[in-house]
């Protein structure tokens, strides 16, 4: 049979099959690649999950101090933190896991869904795989739809697996039928963060820009959750972690909100089917803007490439933690008064550095929003891994370009893009905070105070470096940092965590500016480890053969 005659075949035989033919062998190959990181993702969640219940068993035992707790988040700013305040007038360990947790998890099924997603759908055509695919007994819409079989069944063992360990977990009023509707929440948000990355995976070419899109509309959730339930709940309807929490898990639980959440997953999956429909493999629905006749001078260095490859994503970081930022900084004033009529909060503040409480609560807040700024500098240096993985850094390395050159190029992108997100971050913030007060002195407190974190922000950047150098496919576990980080931060005061976890994270060795005294030894000492972490990084690269897989 000659090539032509075979080609002739196999399309036949697919279009016979229809449009979902290998559905199943690609969702089987999808599993066996994700062995290890599906599995790794469940457990942390899940456990992670577990553990903050047996904390806060540990932390509040009786019942005023969980009523000390419940006064605590209780109001505008509280709800922005953590969530709509439900069951704070019997606030049991379940209410306290559903309020202050249910979100934080959701924002991470979320992420799990998204990278997972773009990982089988938009990064394999970038990459070229997804034609050679295809070329066999293959259905057009198969690879999406044995992603989103794998994506979803992922969110469904993650909401059986929390639901087993929480309500297997013997603590009071975490009750089966609540651990089940806590469960089936998590899977519920994350199913529709599935349907918003396959939409954006027919939208670009790029596997980092459908990431981008859909990180993009997770941080929306977000923020619609957080004003939503400041300002009385309406926004946060918008919101796919807003119907999450409004399931009332352990309070007095309902399970329509969830069906929000399912509706909307249907319609972007189905909308994503469609937009497949209408587009080439490998190429997405926005076309790329032609770019210049001749090329800038600066992309004929290390650098100047660099920066242009990661200046879409420094720009979307940059806007979303400023805008970020001036959300939490416009609680300022609403603390600054709840403080004021509430014996609870000015004990707690009175345990933070400060002369005021507007000085504790953005020492607070600037913690908070550093550790995710660490997201950031992370994202970056995975951008020279995929060049590596893609082939694209072979031909540049083949010309006058040394390997320490090019790679200095990345790392110098995403250290220093870390310091500008931080300043910005704190520009947000310290802006509206200081407009919400009323007190001009907050604005450059606050930058100083995001500014200090650069050395922790450095320390997640280079333990990356380190990591591409000596074991590049080990780079995920770069994350652990700052997913570490961001719990320490955010959890910390309310799991009352000793001081030898705070310290196992970089950002736990901050002073907390601007209301603590500014002391250099730690910032030092963070910046000579991240000195170190980048040069073994470099070390390693200089040596070891450039990796394809």
């Amino acid at each position: 049979m000659t090539a032509a005659a075979a080609g002739a075949a196999t399309a036949g035989a697919a279009a016979a099959g229809g449009p979902l033919t290998g559905t199943g062998t690609l969702a089987r190959f999808m599993l066996r690649r994700d062995r290890v990181r599906i599995p790794v993702w469940l457990l942390a969640l899940a456990l992670g999950t577990a553990v903050t219940a047996s904390n806060l068993a540990a932390t509040y035992p009786t019942a005023a101090d969980r009523r000390s707790r419940a006064e605590l988040v209780d109001g505008p700013a509280g709800a922005a933190f953590s969530g709509p305040g439900h069951g704070l007038g019997d606030y049991t360990y379940g209410a306290m896991l559903a309020n202050e947790m249910l979100g934080f998890v959701a924002i991470f099924a979320g992420l799990m869904s998204i990278l997972l997603l773009v990982r089988h759908t938009r990064a394999e055509e970038e990459a070229g795989r997804a034609e050679l695919v295809r070329a066999g007994v293959v259905g057009r819409h198969a690879p999406l739809a044995a992603a989103v079989l794998v994506v979803g069944g992922a969110n469904v063992a993650l909401g059986a697996l929390t639901a087993v360990v929480l309500g297997g977990s013997g603590i009071e009023s975490l009750t089966w039928p609540g651990s089940l509707l806590f469960g089936a929440a998590l899977t519920a948000a994350g199913l529709v963060f599935t349907g918003a990355a396959a939409v954006t995976a027919q939208l670009t070419e790029y596997g980092r820009a459908a990431g981008g899109l859909a990180g993009a509309f997770l941080a929306a959730a977000y923020t619609l959750r957080a004003v939503g339930d400041m300002g009385g709940g309406a926004l946060s309807w918008l919101s796919p972690i807003g119907w999450a929490q409004a399931a009332r898990a352990y309070v007095d639980g309902r399970w329509w909100p969830l069906g929000l959440c399912l509706l909307a997953a249907g319609g972007l999956l189905a909308a994503a089917f469609a937009l497949a429909a209408r587009r080439d493999v490998g190429a997405g629905l926005l076309p790329p803007r032609p770019g210049p006749r001749t090329a800038a001078a600066s992309l004929g260095t290390p650098l100047g490439l660099a920066l242009r490859l990661q200046r879409t994503g420094l720009l979307w970081w940059a806007v979303s933690m400023a805008a970020l930022g001036a959300v939490y900084g416009a609680f300022a004033g609403d603390v600054r008064d709840a403080i004021a009529g509430n014996a609870t909060l000015q004990e707690w503040v009175g345990s933070l550095p400060g002369s005021s409480p507007a000085d504790r609560f953005v020492s607070v807040i600037t913690s908070m929003l550093a550790a995710v700024c660490g997201v950031q500098v992370v994202s970056a240096m995975q951008r020279p891994r995929t060049e590596e993985t893609t082939g694209r850094a072979e031909p540049v390395l083949a010309a006058a370009v040394s390997r320490t050159r090019w790679l200095a190029g990345h790392v110098a992108v995403a250290l220093a893009g870390g310091v500008l997100v931080l300043l910005l971050t704190g520009l947000g913030a310290g802006a509206a905070a200081a407009l919400s007060v009323g007190d001009a002195g907050l604005l450059p407190g606050t930058v100083g105070a995001a500014l200090a974190h650069a050395p922790a922000v450095w320390v997640a950047g280079g333990a990356a470096v380190a990591l591409f150098g000596l074991a590049p496919r080990a780079m995920p576990a770069a994350w652990a940092v700052v997913v570490y980080g961001v719990f320490v931060t955010t959890f910390g005061g309310l799991l009352r965590l000793p001081g030898w976890m705070t310290d196992l994270s970089p950002f736990g060795h901050v002073p907390q500016l601007p209301g603590a005294d500014l002391t250099w030894t730690p910032l030092l000492g963070l910046t000579l480890v991240a000195a170190a972490l980048v040069a073994a990084g470099f070390a390693g690269f200089r040596r070891r053969d450039l990796d394809l897989r």
